[in-house]
């Protein structure tokens, strides 16, 4: 049992509870999973089983698409609905709806497309000296944190045919690592009008989209009827933005047994994908100057 699922993350749920989950309903406790999502956020976790657990390397730098939903009135200390009211703009319903109204919104979001800083949050999984910066958020100790580079490739405001009134709902697609809690924090500080993130539904994680989702109680039925291999996406289509080399019979034994290979093929460079006659993914492997070294073998 090898492969990836695309899981649809209901609210309240870690991501490693949706591991723990995933360990009872298949029976086995090699699952991992790429790209963490907070209690609160829904949508796309693509979980990892078996030797796709390998493949981690190769997925979690995916680009990232949501749709968030930005509460605008007062800020939390979490920058999402779970904290606690920390800073309140003082303005009634009407009058945060009246600016949100007057606002350019285009003008406003064309200083956060493209390439950004960003300040990690502290209550955040991202680890300072060995520590995780929410168990010190959680001591009451806020420390100095450097800004990380990041990407919005995409934000934009979903189509709403309501009056807006103090809260908003974007489309953000990102480079892995943006925090959408911090960019929802600094959209509301660009407009005067303090903002925190009320909702958050990963819709896309590379390739996989939402609609490809499927629910844990659904997984469940499907377990139950044996038709796992219906929605388990195998390790090569996975990571089919790699580069591809077919190899021959013999050249799978070398593979298999760690020898390095010299192949022809000269309009690919770096990382590649070593797969057999019939697809199977067999190793990821490292092409330079015609040779290919064998990273992980799979088989």
């Amino acid at each position: 049992m090898n492969g990836i699922l695309i899981i649809d993350k209901p609210v309240g749920f870690t991501s490693h509870d949706v591991v723990a989950k995933l360990r009872k309903i298949l029976k086995t406790k090699r699952i991992g999973h790429t790209g963490t999502l907070d209690p609160f956020a829904t949508g796309v976790l693509c979980m990892l089983v078996g030797k796709a657990t390998r493949l981690a390397q190769y997925l979690d730098k995916d680009v990232k698409e949501y749709i968030a939903t930005l509460q605008f009135g007062f800020e939390t200390d979490t920058g999402d609905l779970t904290g606690l009211r920390i800073a309140d703009c003082g303005l009634r319903i009407d009058e945060i709806a009246d600016i949100l109204n007057k606002t350019d919104w285009e003008l406003v979001f064309t200083d956060f497309r493209g390439e950004i800083s960003q300040i990690p949050p502290m209550y955040s999984a991202k680890k300072v000296d060995g520590k995780k910066l929410y168990e010190l958020a959680r001591e009451g100790i806020e420390i100095e944190r450097e800004a990380v580079k990041l990407t919005i490739h995409k934000l934009e405001l979903v189509e709403n045919s309501e009056p807006i009134t103090d809260n908003l709902k974007l489309r953000v697609s990102c480079s892995a690592g943006t925090y959408i809690r911090t960019l929802a924090e600094d959209i509301g500080k660009k407009i005067g009008v303090g903002c925190h993130l009320s909702a958050l539904q990963r819709v896309r994680a590379g390739k996989f989209a939402i609609e490809k989702a499927i629910t844990l109680e659904h997984l469940e039925s499907i377990v139950e009827f044996g038709e796992l291999k219906s929605v388990l996406v195998s390790m090569n289509n996975a990571i089919s933005h790699i580069p591809e080399i077919k190899l021959s019979a013999e050249e799978v034994k070398k593979i298999e047994n760690g020898s390095q290979l010299e192949t022809t093929v000269n309009s690919i460079e770096g990382t590649v994908r070593l797969i057999d006659q019939v697809n199977n993914l067999i190793a990821i492997g490292h092409l330079e100057d015609n040779i290919v070294h064998p990273r992980i073998v799979l088989v």
